[in-house]
């Protein structure tokens, strides 16, 4: 029979309390990681349907409404459940610009905390001028 050594009866157990502590940190971290990406989704979604909207209300005879029913269209379509709560205003659209603003919340791992979005678009409508 072997004896070990007094010093070593000590750290008996350290393995499993390190892995204890330590788990739940790396466990957070990786939370935050996939948090990350489905906010940088979310942001991502919200700025092609404000360009999709913008695209659509850029066209000459184009309506804004046509902007923000291409806007909320796509949201719907690409958002796939990850963006919710999807609204679209083309608040400070004019005569020669369109402006497409597309906000919602995208899915939170919390329980109860929502994480909103919001992306802008914007440019020139398109129509005759004499040079």
């Amino acid at each position: 029979m072997r004896l070990r050594p007094r010093s070593a009866e000590k750290d008996r157990g350290s393995a499993t309390l390190e892995t204890a502590i330590l788990f739940p940190a790396i466990l957070l971290l990786v939370m935050v990681a996939i948090q990350t990406g489905l906010w940088y989704y979310g942001r991502s979604v919200a700025l092609a349907a404000a360009q999709e909207g913008v695209s659509a209300g850029r066209a000459e005879g184009a309506m804004v409404s046509q902007a923000a029913d291409a806007a909320q269209s796509f949201a719907t379509d690409q958002g796939r459940g990850m963006l919710g709560e999807t609204t679209v205003s083309t608040v400070g659209s004019s005569a020669t610009r369109i402006q497409v603003n597309v906000s919602g919340q995208i899915v939170s791992l919390i329980p109860g905390v929502p994480i909103a979005v919001s992306q802008e678009a914007s440019g020139p409508v398109e129509r005759w001028t004499r040079p």
